[in-house]
Parts: structure tokens; sequence; C-alpha cells
């Protein structure tokens, strides 16, 4: 079966900045993100085996979302400066390391993932998207996993882990977002009503429709009173959390896993002083020549 594995690419350099402190190339420029996010992502090839690949990178907030929303993500702090030249360095990583990479100007990297997600799940691929969003946690099906950096387990979550986390299926999780809230984004949720009260009420009613139209059911005079006031807020925080459709052509030769051009990737690796990177890819490049020989 044909494996796409999407990289979270912003969510991975990240990651990568801050596990790695200090590390500068010969010239005294910062390459922590670089080495980074390299060694992940050949950690993840590793672990998961695609046949096809991608790093889809932030192209800026969804002006729907923020028309909706004007405080969406407004909390969120600025790019670290030493970070903002090794994301173009990454870039050029990639386009040496034959792996194909998406950013949109206006188009944010969770709709990208969630689009090549879906169109890969009706060709029946097998998808593992690579992120700690939990928004991507509602696309999680019997053909999508969802594989979160921050679980130690490194276990590509399905169904279960999604239960085991939220207490909800993954076809609830907007709903569940859309009471709970979502800090991480700045979208505020019903007050009073967290992630257990959320998931009890979904079991209960099945979904955010159903439980507005039954109130009255709602035993807890205060949980009632809340969701009433809350009612055009939790609509609201549908549209914010619920990933929308956007364009994502891709032709599966585009995606497809590929050999790195070596000849590309080892001045980069002297420019940043990855010695033993460089090490690794001249070994391999002369036993591909040796096999072509033989």
């Amino acid at each position: 079966m044909e494996r796409l594995l999407i990289i979270d690419g912003h969510s991975y350099a990240y990651r990568a900045f801050h596990a790695i402190r200090e590390l500068s190339s010969p010239s005294g420029q910062p390459t922590n993100a670089i080495y980074g996010f390299i060694k992940m992502v050949a950690k993840l090839r590793g672990s998961i085996a695609p046949t096809h690949w991608i790093v889809v990178w932030d192209g800026g907030l969804s002006a729907e979302r923020l028309a909706a929303l004007p405080e969406y993500k407004a909390q969120r702090p600025e790019m670290p400066e030493p970070m903002r030249p090794q994301l173009d360095q990454i870039m050029e990583y990639l386009d040496a390391a034959r792996i194909a990479s998406y950013c949109r100007d206006g188009i944010e990297a969770d709709d990208v993932i969630a689009c090549l997600a879906r169109r890969a799940e009706k060709t029946e691929w097998a998808t593992v998207i690579a992120s700690s969003d939990k928004d991507f946690m509602q696309l999680v099906s019997p053909r999508i996993g969802l594989l979160n950096p921050h679980d130690k387990t490194e276990v590509v979550w399905a169904a279960e882990q999604v239960r085991a986390k939220t207490g909800v299926e993954p076809g609830q999780i907007v709903d569940w977002l859309s009471l709970i809230g979502d800090s991480v984004d700045n979208i505020p949720g019903v007050p009073g009503i967290g992630p257990k009260t959320a998931a009890d009420l979904l079991k209960q009613f099945g979904s955010v429709e159903e439980l507005f139209q039954r109130l009255d059911r709602v035993k807890s005079e205060r949980v009632r009173g809340a969701l009433t006031a809350a009612r055009e807020t939790v609509l609201r925080n549908r549209d914010l959390v619920r990933l929308h459709e956007v364009s994502c052509a891709f032709s599966a030769d585009e995606l497809a896993v590929k050999a790195p051009d070596a000849a590309r990737l080892a001045p980069l690796y002297e420019r940043w002083g990855f010695k033993t990177l460089l090490a690794a890819l001249k070994e391999s490049a002369s036993r591909d020549r040796q096999a072509v020989l033989i």
C-alpha cells in the first residue's frame, strides 16, 4: 500500500530549535534548527517507511478565521530571531534532499495537511500526519493516523488513542474543541466546561447540534446556563476548529520518496559543518556507485 507521510514543517522546526540549544556553522551562524530538523526527518522516514512524503509550512493566518475571531492566535510569540534565517536553509535542504515542500501565502498548514490527507484517503493510501497539533485528531480514520512528537511511545494514533486522550470519537473532536476552546490558538471555550464535561455531554447527545436542541435534558443547571450563554461562541468555534477545504493538487510523482541529490546536499553539509552527515552522505553515494558498477 502507498503510504504518505505529511510533516508539519513549523511544528518540527520549532521542536528542533528548542531541542538543540547551541550549534553553529564554521562561520558562526546558528544551525541548531537545521540539524535537528534533518535528524527528525530521517527518524520519521525510518519509523514510518513512507512511499510518498511532503513537508507543509504555514503561509499565514486564515483571513476567514481572523474575520470570525480577530484575536485568533494573537497571543503567539514572535519567532526567535536566530530561527528565521534557518527556515530558508531548511528549505534549501529539502530541495537538495528532493523532499516535497509546500507553502502558500494566506493558507494555514493545517488546512493543506487536511486536504492532502483527505485526498490520499480517497485514493486508498495510508497517511500519517506528523504533528503535535491536536486539531488533526478530527482527521483520524482507518487510513489516516497521527504521530505526535510529544508522545514518547511513538505510536501512530488511531481512533483508540484519540478516545483515550479525549473521551470522544475522532468525528466528535471539532465539537469537543468547540466546547472547551483551545488556548494554543486563543479560542475561548464555554466557561466552566472542561474536557471531561465536554466529553460526557457528547457521549450523551452525540453532537453540538443535538446538545443545543435538547438543552433541557442537561441535568446540571450551571452547565445548562453556561451553554445557553455561550451558544454563539460554540457555533463560531466550530468554524474556527474545523479544518477547511483548500487547493492541494499534487501528483504522486511529486510526492514520491526519491534519493537525495548528493552533489547539491554535500556543499550544504560542508557550509553548516555537519561532518557526520557529510561522511554518511559520501559513504552512501560511494555504495550507490559501486552498485551501479556491479
